[in-house]
C-alpha cells in the first residue's frame, strides 16, 4: 500500500513550522529564555541564519511528509476522520520520538529540564499545528 498524500497540504505543514517557530522564538515569547537557557548569542550577520533556515525547511519538508503518510495509514487502517487520524498520529509519533530522544538526548548532555521541556514543548506546538493542516485537508478520499 502506499499513502495517498496532498502535497499542497504538506507545503503548507511545512511553511507552518517556520511560523511556529517565528512566533515561539521572539524574545518576547521564549526567545530570551531559551537562548539563555541554551546558551545561544545573537549573531550580528544575518546571512549566518541562512543555513539553519534552509535546514530547517528541507527537515520540516520530511517531517510532514512522513506525518502526511503515517496519518493515512492510520485513517486507512481505523477509519474514521482524517483529522482524528492525523492529529493522534502526530501525538503518538511526537511522544515516541520527538520527545523520548530529546529527553534523552538532554539527559545525557546535562541540559536544564527547562530548556528539554521549552523544546520538547515547542515540538509538540509545531506537530500539532502540521497535524490540523494535513487533516483538514486531506488526500482526494475515494
Amino acid at each position: 500500500m502506499i499513502p495517498d498524500i496532498n502535497y499542497w497540504a504538506v507545503i503548507v505543514a511545512t511553511l507552518s513550522t517556520m511560523v511556529v517557530g517565528s512566533i515561539w522564538y521572539t524574545p518576547k515569547v521564549f526567545g530570551n529564555r531559551w537562548m539563555a537557557l541554551a546558551k545561544v548569542t545573537p549573531g550580528d550577520d544575518p546571512k549566518a541564519a541562512v543555513r539553519p533556515i534552509l535546514i530547517t525547511l528541507v527537515v520540516s519538508f520530511i517531517s510532514a511528509w512522513v506525518l502526511a503518510g503515517a496519518s493515512w495509514i492510520a485513517f486507512d487502517f481505523y477509519g474514521g476522520s482524517f483529522l482524528v487520524a492525523a492529529v493522534f498520529t502526530g501525538l503518538i509519533l511526537w511522544a515516541g520520538f520527538t520527545a523520548a530522544r530529546f529527553i534523552t538526548h538532554d539527559a545525557f548532555e546535562g541540559r536544564p529540564a527547562a530548556l528539554t521541556v521549552m523544546n520538547v514543548a515547542h515540538e509538540l506546538v509545531t506537530v500539532l499545528v502540521m497535524s490540523v493542516i494535513l487533516g483538514v485537508w486531506p488526500p482526494a478520499i475515494g
